[in-house]
C-alpha cells in the first residue's frame, strides 16, 4: 500500500495554514507566540522606565500619570518629560533590532551588524563635521546621520563590487571603511575645543538625553514607511539560507534581494543612530535573542524589532537608577553587551556544531 504525504506534511513544524476560499496564508505560530509575549513585556518595561527616577514615584502613581488620571504634576512629569524619551528609545531599539536582523541574515553570521558596513562611523563622521562648524558646539540635526550612513554604505558597496556580492565580502570591506572613517572622525575631534568634544562624545556613546517627540515622531514615520518592505524582504531572505541557484529556482533574485535588504538595514540603522547615537550591541543581541524565541525556520524581523525595543527601554531605565549620575544608554548596553558577545562567540550551535 502506497502512502502519499499530505500537503501539510511538508510544512515547517512551527507553522499552520490559514485558508479562505481562494487564499491561503502560512501562519508562523512560534513567531506569533514570541511577539505576543514580548508586546506585554514591552508595555511593562515602559511603565517601569517611566517610574525609574530619584523622585520616589510609585508604579501606581506612574500608571495613573500615563493614563492621565493622576494629579496634574504627576501627569505633567510622566507624559511630557519621561514618556516622549521612553517612546523614542523604543523606536530606536526597534530600528536597531530590525536592521541587525537583516544584516545577520544577509551575511549568514550572528556577528554581522549594520556598524560593520560603516553605518555608525559614517553617521558619526557627519555629526562630528556639523559640530566642528557650529559656534555652540552642538551636533547637527538628527536627519543628517542617515545621510552619512548612506554615503558610507554606498562606499562599502562600491569597494566590495556591488550589493549583490556575498555577505562576507561586504563585511570585510565594511570593517576597512569603518576604520578609516573612525580615524578621520577622531582626527577632527582632536582639533575641537572641550565644549564641542564633550557634546559630541555624549552623543557618540549613545544617549537619549533630551530626545522627545520632536525626533520621535519623524522616527515613527520612517519606521511605518519602511515596515511593509522590511517584512516582505525578511520573508524572502529565508531563501538566501539556500544556495543562490536554489533560491533563483524558487523565484528569488539573490542579488536584488541582498541589495534591498542592505538598503533597508542602512536606512533603519541610520535613522536610529542619528537620533540616539551608536548604541552598542543592540543590533547584535536583539536578532540573536529573537532567533532563540522565534525558532530557526524564520527570519524574525518583527520579533527582533520588539526585542530591540525592550533592550533599549530597559537599558535606558537602568542608566537612570544604578548610579548616582545618569549613565547614557550606550554605556549600559556596552557593559551588558560584553558578556553577551562572549556567550555568542563561545556558544556551540546545536544544529550545526559550529561556534
Amino acid at each position: 500500500m502506497n502512502h502519499h504525504p499530505t500537503p501539510d506534511a511538508a510544512l515547517p513544524p512551527d507553522s499552520a495554514v490559514l485558508r479562505t476560499r481562494t487564499l491561503s496564508w502560512l501562519f508562523p505560530r512560534r513567531s506569533a507566540l514570541a511577539a505576543a509575549l514580548l508586546a506585554p513585556l514591552l508595555l511593562l518595561l515602559v511603565l517601569l522606565a517611566a517610574a525609574a527616577s530619584s523622585t520616589g514615584m510609585t508604579l501606581t502613581d506612574t500608571a495613573r500619570g500615563l493614563l492621565g488620571t493622576g494629579d496634574p504634576q504627576t501627569v505633567l512629569v510622566v507624559r511630557e518629560f519621561r514618556l516622549p524619551r521612553i517612546l523614542t528609545g523604543l523606536l530606536v531599539g526597534a530600528a536597531l533590532g530590525t536592521a541587525g536582523c537583516l544584516t545577520q541574515t544577509l551575511a549568514g553570521n550572528r556577528l554581522a551588524t549594520p556598524d560593520l558596513v560603516g553605518v555608525n562611523e559614517g553617521t558619526t563622521a557627519v555629526m562630528v563635521a556639523t559640530a566642528a562648524g557650529s559656534a555652540t558646539g552642538m551636533i547637527g540635526a538628527w536627519w543628517l546621520g542617515p545621510l552619512g550612513a548612506a554615503a558610507a554604505a554606498v562606499l562599502v558597496v562600491l569597494c566590495a563590487g556591488g550589493a549583490g556580492t556575498a555577505g562576507y565580502r561586504l563585511l570585510v570591506v565594511g570593517i576597512g571603511v569603518s576604520t578609516i572613517l573612525g580615524a578621520v572622525g577622531d582626527l577632527v575631534m582632536s582639533r575641537q575645543n572641550d565644549s564641542t568634544a564633550g557634546g559630541v562624545f555624549l552623543w557618540a556613546v549613545g544617549s537619549l538625553n533630551g530626545r522627545d517627540g520632536g525626533v520621535g515622531l519623524p522616527l515613527l514615520a520612517v519606521l511605518l514607511l519602511l515596515l511593509a518592505p522590511t517584512l516582505a524582504v525578511g520573508h524572502r531572505l529565508q531563501l538566501l539560507r539556500l544556495d543562490d541557484e536554489t533560491a533563483a529556482s524558487l523565484g528569488a533574485d539573490p542579488r536584488t534581494l541582498r541589495a534591498g535588504a542592505l538598503a533597508l538595514a542602512v536606512a533603519l540603522a541610520g535613522v536610529a543612530v542619528g537620533v540616539g547615537g551608536p548604541i552598542a550591541f543592540v543590533s547584535l543581541a536583539a536578532p540573536v535573542l529573537a532567533g532563540r524565541l522565534a525558532g530557526p525556520t524564520r527570519v524574525p524581523v518583527l520579533v527582533s524589532a520588539l526585542t530591540g525595543a525592550c533592550l533599549v527601554v530597559a537599558a535606558d531605565a537602568l542608566g537612570r537608577v544604578v548610579a548616582p549620575v545618569e549613565l547614557p544608554v550606550g554605556v549600559v548596553t556596552s557593559v551588558l553587551g560584553g558578556p553577551f558577545l562572549l556567550w555568542v562567540l563561545f556558544r556551540t550551535d546545536r544544529t550545526t556544531g559550529k561556534a
